[in-house]
């Protein structure tokens, strides 16, 4: 029988923690796991397995407090474009983890999501595809430089204390209808570009209203590609790393096998759904995240392809409880 192991999760409330949540509660060969929820802004409600702490991570005695008898810590919460917060987030409150983790008796394995902003995404031109050992390269803004310090940081606690660590390195994370509103020219859209305000006001209107989507090209006129991945398969990737012993003090890419051609994007929804398109000539660059070290070392395979993601996300219907949030700028 396995021992009682407890998992730390930072960043409960957010989409990849209420997934993770979920997801554990309901395996079958994961009933050893309790769930402590450390919940800052926003909380969870206390159940069988779950136990609930409110405070920031920036607070030692709130971590100290939230890391009694933890085993295990999965390190979600995060900030956006946001300068007066993100430092005493990122680094202060991942560096108390850190130390409070290290200095633990019953701490065993900790979990970092970082992202594609440490390695620049579509900022910058990527030739080749993008491995787990490509340089880190911010790109301008607090939140990418933050991702960053993350997983530079965690990467020295392995060099200092032999810390058994991961990082599971995610692009763009998509939920329920995230895929549909982050090609809508309207006030709604999720995310980046605002494709309004690349066309203006008065043109965007009209193409929200006509369901126009946005094929994004590069400098050269070509499409976009983009890396996207769906929380399901991000969760499914954590609970493969868990206590996984190919995943001591790695990094491993979370990704769709093939980044989202904007072209093929609207090609798809102009046969399934009849809507037209636009290019959008922008500055930014194709990418591609290659997944194979994740997918030969810890067994993953990713679900969602683009189909599968576009299907999803125009087929969801928001209930009167759920509607669209966006719970940080940026």
């Amino acid at each position: 029988m396995s021992q009682e192991k407890c998992i730390l999760v930072t960043g409960a409330t957010g989409k990849v923690g209420q997934t993770f949540i979920r997801r554990l509660l309901a395996d079958e060969n994961l009933t050893y796991f309790s769930i402590r929820a450390l919940c800052h802004n926003r909380m969870l409600t206390a159940g069988d397995r779950v136990d609930v702490i409110k405070g920031s991570i920036e607070d030692l005695e709130t971590v100290e407090r939230a890391m009694e008898g933890v085993t295990h810590v999965l390190h979600l919460a995060t900030c956006k474009e946001t300068p007066d917060q993100v430092m005493d987030v990122a680094v202060k409150g991942l560096f108390w983890l850190l130390e409070t983790c290290r200095k633990s008796q019953t701490f065993s394995q900790f979990i970092l999501i970082g992202g594609d902003a440490s390695v620049g995404h579509f900022y910058y031109p990527h030739p080749s595809p993008v491995t787990e050992t490509q340089p880190h390269m911010a790109y301008p803004g607090c939140y990418a430089l933050s991702k960053v310090l993350e997983e530079v940081m965690l990467e020295q606690y392995y060099h200092q204390y032999n810390l058994n660590g991961c990082c599971l390195r995610a692009p763009w994370i998509m939920e329920k209808d995230d895929f549909k509103y982050q090609l809508s020219f309207g006030e709604d859209v999720f995310g980046g570009p605002r494709w309004r305000d690349l066309v203006g006001p008065v043109k965007a209107d009209e193409l929200a209203r006509t369901n126009t989507i946005p094929v994004m090209l590069d400098p050269a006129g070509k499409p976009v590609n983009r890396n996207f991945v769906h929380v399901e398969d991000l969760v499914s990737a954590i609970l493969l790393a868990l206590d996984h012993p190919n995943a001591f003090q790695q990094t491993f890419n979370i990704s769709m096998d093939k980044p989202v051609d904007y072209r093929e994007c609207a090609r798809y929804l102009a046969e399934a759904y009849g809507f037209p398109s636009i290019d959008i000539p922008t500055p930014y660059h194709s990418t591609w995240l290659d997944n194979t070290k994740a997918k030969l070392l810890l067994g993953w395979q990713p679900v969602y392809t683009l189909h599968k993601m576009i299907n999803d996300a125009y087929s969801y219907h928001r209930l009167a409880g759920d509607p669209r949030k966006i719970w940080y700028p940026g």
